[in-house]
Parts: structure tokens; C-alpha cells; sequence
């Protein structure tokens, strides 16, 4: 059934392995779930027989809003992406929309339902749950965990989103970071607190819990901000989460290890909140060097492009 321990694989380099090499090295480091940002015909092909469990995002905001505003072309995206190749790779979830902003948000759940729609169509809505990926943004007042909320310029837009995923026993995707929380504000936030190293315990007063990371602090904020919505039976996805490796503060090797093997280990444990499995994807499999923006989002991976590990990681047996 393909395991809880993914790692996303984007493709925005050009010095990068084919996508038939990037499975086998998936494969050959235990890697057992892959993210990738659109319906990427040859890394589908090159998945087939993998077990390796995928979460396929549709696209870009021109994407989503096709499959919004378009019942036929959710039913077209369904059959190319998902229908051609069901038989013998496990898709597992549909990511639509990665991070929308404001202005978009009235997209997502149309799209979702059009999808989801179609999925029923093919008869494939009980194998392959349908959500989107959020950034953290979309909750406030995320300290203490327990007082985390949707923020109330986006309720009317998270709260449906929330309640279409308990109606189809979908999960809310969530791309968690905490090195942007500590690179935004230092001062309060422990380096070791942030990175998973032994020194800091944070105890929530309301709900009694201990936390010794802000990783899980972080994922029991939305938890609460799912129950203050009414919806508590929608779990988390930890869609992203990493930290890099150069490029910016507090961006090294040893932080960005300490981080991103936290995390791995951390998906057996699941949270104060919610103990058990979290399926969390580690941003990103290489360092993609035509990645826009800062200098250190060029420096995320695990591998370089010549698939030689940046630094030492370990995924345990699933």
C-alpha cells in the first residue's frame, strides 16, 4: 500500500536524473510516497509497477479554475491522469491547488467537488481522496496549539473545504515550515525547539499538552483550527515540510538535517494531539536550480542532481 515516508519531487532544474532514475532512487533509499506538482506523464509512467504512493497535484491557479468552472474537463483530467494509469500506480490523493492565495480560495472547492464527481463517475472515489494544500497562513493565534483557528477573512472559503473533506473522509494537505516561523522571529522561537533537538519543552495550558518541537505545535494548530470548525474527524497531511541546506539564515547542513530527519522520524509518533501515523512529505527530493524566489529555495533537496545525498538522511523500513 506504498508507506507513510514521502519526499516531493519537483522538477523546476535543468541538470536533473530522468524520471525513471528519480524512481529507482526513491526505490533504493526506502523512499515510500512521492508529491509531484503536476500530472507529470512521464514520472506516472515511470511509477508504474513502484508501489511508491503518489499525491498528483492538477496544476497551477489556470488548472484549478479549469476544473472549477468545467464538470467535463474534471471528467477529462480524471481519465488522462488518473483512469490511464490506476491499474498500476497508487495514486492516492489529488492535490487541488498548492498554496492558493485570498483572491483564489473561491476556486478550490468547486474544483474539488468536480474531481471528486468524476472520481465517483469512474468508480475510484473510495481508493483516491481529493483536497488541497494549504500554507500555514490560513489558521491564526497558532500559540498556544490549542487556540488555533481559521482566520476569519478565509472561514467562508476553509470551513466548506473543511467540512467537503469530512463528507468524502478526505484529509486537509498541509505544508508545514517551521524554519520560515523561526527565520521570522528568532528571537522567541529556540533554534533547537525548531529543529527537532533536545533543550526546549512548550507546555499549552488549555489543553494540557507538552510540546518539545514546533513541527507538532505547528500541525496541532490546524487540528484545533479542524475542530473549532466543526470538523474534527479530518486528519492532517503533512504535504511539505524541509528546511535548507544554504542560501539564508540559519540555512546549513546541520539544521537542515537535524530538521528533515526530525521529521522523518517523527511520522511513526504523529502528534501531542494526535498521536500515531502522520504521513508527512519532506520538501524536496534535489535542489532544483531554476527554482524562482530566494536563494534558498534553490536549496531544499535531499540530493544533488547527481543524486549523491547533500547530507546524511535515513528513512526507516515501513
Amino acid at each position: 500500500m506504498g508507506g507513510a515516508h514521502g519526499v516531493c519531487y519537483g522538477v523546476l532544474g535543468n541538470n536533473l536524473p530522468s524520471r525513471s532514475e528519480v524512481v529507482q532512487l526513491y526505490k533504493s533509499k526506502g523512499i515510500s510516497a512521492m508529491r509531484i506538482y503536476y500530472p507529470d506523464q512521464e514520472a506516472l509512467a515511470a511509477l508504474r509497477g513502484s508501489g511508491i504512493a503518489v499525491i498528483v497535484d492538477v496544476g497551477d491557479r489556470g488548472a484549478v479554475a479549469n476544473l472549477a468552472n468545467n464538470p467535463s474537463a474534471a471528467a477529462d483530467w480524471v481519465r488522462n491522469n488518473v483512469q490511464a494509469y490506476w491499474s498500476d500506480v497508487l495514486i492516492r490523493y489529488i492535490a487541488v491547488g498548492n498554496e492558493l492565495g485570498p483572491g483564489d480560495m473561491g476556486l478550490i472547492l468547486p474544483a474539488m467537488q468536480n474531481v471528486y464527481n468524476a472520481l465517483v463517475s469512474a468508480g475510484l472515489s473510495n481508493n483516491i481522496k481529493v483536497s488541497t494544500a494549504v500554507k500555514m497562513d490560513v489558521i491564526t493565534d497558532s500559540f498556544p496549539p490549542s487556540h488555533g483557528v481559521f482566520r476569519p477573512d478565509l472561514q467562508r472559503f476553509m470551513v466548506p473545504i473543511a467540512q467537503f473533506l469530512a463528507n468524502t473522509m478526505s484529509p486537509l494537505l498541509v505544508n508545514v515550515y517551521p524554519y520560515f516561523a523561526y527565520r521570522d522571529n528568532p528571537r522567541d522561537i529556540p533554534l533547537n525547539y525548531a529543529t527537532f533537538q533536545p533543550g526546549t519543552t512548550v507546555r499549552d495550558n488549555d489543553s494540557g499538552l507538552t510540546y518539545t518541537n514546533l513541527f507538532n505545535a505547528m500541525v496541532d494548530a490546524v487540528y484545533a483550527a479542524l475542530e473549532k470548525a466543526g470538523t474534527p474527524s479530518v486528519r492532517i497531511v503533512v504535504s511539505e515540510s524541509g528546511w535548507p541546506s544554504a542560501g539564508g539564515f540559519a540555512a546549513n547542513v546541520e539544521n537542515a538535517r537535524n530538521h528533515n530527519q526530525g521529521v522523518i522520524d517523527n511520522v511513526k509518533n504523529g502528534t501531542p494531539k494526535r498521536p500515531g501515523q502522520l504521513e508527512t512529505y519532506v520538501f524536496a527530493m534535489f535542489n532544483e536550480n531554476q527554482k524562482p524566489g530566494d536563494e534558498i529555495e534553490r536549496h531544499f533537496g535531499l540530493f544533488n542532481p547527481d543524486k549523491t545525498p547533500v547530507y546524511p538522511i535515513t528513512f526507516p523500513p515501513n
